[in-house]
């Protein structure tokens, strides 16, 4: 029963998290940034967010940014879901390479 919940709680804050992202990122041309993946630990107190950044050689930069930003992107989102949430988790975030490896191990089968 609580994996069903901690499954539910995942995709709100994916769904929600990608809106943040998509509506500071207008502001910035160029970059695009998608919540690929969400997991939180059964206590519902940490999220984990994985990110896909376009285009990939900015996704250090982007995480860094993020990271430094992460209290006002967990103030917007505790705006967003507090009618579901009594207790908005904290946000920790990584860059998504699984994109990059599909890329790099396409290349070597062509090879």
């Amino acid at each position: 029963m609580q994996e069903t919940r901690q499954n539910k709680i995942a995709r709100l804050l994916q769904k929600e998290l990608s809106l943040i992202f998509q509506q500071q990122t207008r502001a910035t041309h160029g970059v695009m940034i998608s919540v690929t993946r969400t997991k939180i630990s059964p206590d519902l107190s940490i999220c984990t967010a994985y990110l896909s950044v376009f285009p990939s050689e900015k996704g250090e930069e982007i995480l860094t940014n993020i990271n430094a930003n992460t209290k006002q992107i967990r103030y917007e989102l505790g705006t967003r879901v507090r009618n579901q949430m009594r207790i908005i988790p904290e946000l920790r975030f990584f860059i998504d390479d699984s994109l990059d490896y599909i890329e790099h191990i396409d290349e070597l089968l062509k090879k």
